[in-house]
């Protein structure tokens, strides 16, 4: 299967930064586009960032000019850099990718691909004085 593991996430002042990293293992073949979404408690989840394969990006109003996302296929990792945090900011972030996964059977006599949808365990931003 496919998972992600995602990590850089912490306690920052207002007017800080952080950058989020997530990588991709498992039997991944190819990423189609990778996004971030965030949940604050009480509140529903969003999309904050998305990019393709091919570097296409979209960014939700709320974060746009202050955050940048990357993708590094070849290491099936992307990239969430944070500038300017606000307290509004503060939220779990999640990593989710969308692709297609290679499959191997009988033992190796054939495979299959087949496509994978995929979310991280999350990681806490706490943006505070």
């Amino acid at each position: 299967q496919v998972r992600l593991v995602e990590s850089g996430g912490g306690l920052v002042e207002p007017g800080g930064s952080l950058r989020l990293s997530c990588v991709g293992s498992g039997n991944i073949y190819y990423i189609r586009e990778m996004s971030w979404h965030r949940q604050a408690p009480g509140k529903q989840r969003e999309l904050v960032a998305r990019i393709t394969n091919g570097g296409d990006t979209n960014y939700a109003t709320s974060v746009k000019g202050r955050f940048i996302v990357s993708i590094d296929t070849a290491k099936k990792t992307t990239y969430l850099q944070m500038n300017s945090l606000n307290p509004e900011d503060t939220a779990v972030y999640y990593c989710n990718a969308d692709g297609t996964q290679s499959n191997y059977g009988l033992g190796g006599s054939f495979q299959s691909f087949t496509d994978f949808n995929s979310w991280g365990q999350g990681t806490q931003v706490t943006v505070y004085s």
